[in-house]
């Protein structure tokens, strides 16, 4: 079993998606920030969000 570590929350309120500049909603589940415009997800890694298009995965 691995520990997570917890998702500063008010981060949301600073970053954005790096390709649309839009909103990101938080996916606790997964550990990812979701950019719908984009359909993609951004890992968090360690409590760090990966704000890369590279990194990220494709979402419907």
């Amino acid at each position: 079993m691995t520990k997570r570590q917890n998702f500063d929350r008010r981060m949301l309120e600073a970053l954005v998606c790096p390709l649309t500049k839009g909103r990101l909603s938080y996916d606790a589940q997964a550990q990812e920030l979701v950019s719908k415009a984009a359909h993609l997800a951004f890992p968090i890694r360690n409590g760090i969000p990966i704000m890369l298009v590279d990194e990220a995965r494709e979402v419907d």
